[in-house]
């Protein structure tokens, strides 16, 4: 699959190295080509950077994926050069996805009306106010409206980034990705934006990332709040504590999400019948299966399954 990235003058390294990151590392097995296009040929960024870009804007019109990583300024306008790639980009049946303020030119480009959407937490009045015609999420991570995907804040291109690996290379590619990226691989879409996470490095947040690692190996048979607190080496309150400090909610809720990636594994991978899949992944049955699919992610299980390959 060909990705396009679009940058522009003053783009942040960060956010244009967050789709690089996902899609274009030499460790990712899927095969993707990932192409930065760009107005002319060299570029600033902050930071006093200088980056050449390899193509120009034009050659977007032959990705399957166009990609706007933030934008500079949300009260400065994105041009036409942009908005009429993404444009053209949606009207070819192109997957179209807005990273940040990158939604602002997804918006620009009139291909968010009618549509949900989110963007960084501190620019959605201004966001809501500018284009009316959006419906704005201002809690999520990211909102997927299947050919158009916008996410929120800085970091939370990453979660957006493995999603959509996820969707055009299964899950488990996603989940291999975000582990050599080192980040968590089950943040979901509809996840607050503002989480308070502990500082990384201090001896607690260890325990915790050890407790919760061995969670996710093997989420089927947990042991109870009572052992894990032991095995922590705290208390029952301070281990609920750091766990909501660490994943945004409580364990049950991070266990859901760890047991339905697990469950989109392998599901992904080819194994059928959900009450098998239901058992490996500990929930209690398929019922239970399909309603933390239709919680987390709005569909079906074969509904799911259906969207993870992109034609």
């Amino acid at each position: 699959m060909r990705l396009a990235i679009l940058a522009y003058d003053q783009i942040s390294p960060f956010m244009l190295s967050t789709p690089l990151a996902v899609f274009g590392e030499p460790f990712l097995a899927s095969g993707h080509r990932v192409e930065v296009c760009a107005a002319q040929r060299r570029i600033s960024a902050t930071g006093g950077l200088t980056i050449e870009a390899p193509l120009p804007l034009a050659a977007a019109r032959e990705a399957d994926i166009v990609i706007l990583p933030g934008w500079r300024d949300a009260n400065e306008r994105v041009p036409a050069a942009i908005t009429s790639e993404l444009r053209a980009a949606e009207a070819r049946g192109a997957m179209v996805v807005g990273l940040c303020l990158g939604a602002f030119g997804l918006a620009e480009a009139r291909l968010l009306d009618g549509r949900r959407a989110t963007t960084h937490w501190a620019c959605v009045e201004t966001f809501a106010t500018r284009y009316p015609e959006v419906s704005v999420d201002a809690g999520a991570l990211f909102v997927d409206e299947g050919q158009v995907l916008t996410s929120a804040g800085i970091a939370s291109g990453l979660d957006c980034c493995l999603h959509l690996l996820g969707r055009i290379s299964g899950a488990a590619e996603a989940n291999r990705v975000a582990r050599h990226l080192v980040v968590a691989p089950q943040r979901a879409g509809p996840q607050p934006q503002l989480i308070a996470r502990p500082a990384i490095g201090n001896t607690s947040d260890r325990r915790i990332t050890d407790v919760l690692e061995a969670l996710r190996a093997d989420p089927a048979a947990p042991p109870t709040l009572d052992e894990l607190a032991h095995r922590a080496g705290m208390s029952r309150r301070s281990l609920t504590r750091h766990i909501r400090a660490r994943t945004g909610g409580n364990l049950g809720e991070w266990l859901r999400r760890v047991r339905l990636a697990r469950a989109q594994e392998l599901l992904a991978g080819g194994t059928r019948g959900l009450e098998d899949v239901a058992a490996r992944c500990g929930f209690p049955d398929a019922a239970a299966l399909r309603t933390a699919f239709r919680t987390e992610l709005g569909v079906t299980p074969r509904q799911w399954l259906a969207r993870q390959r992109v034609d």
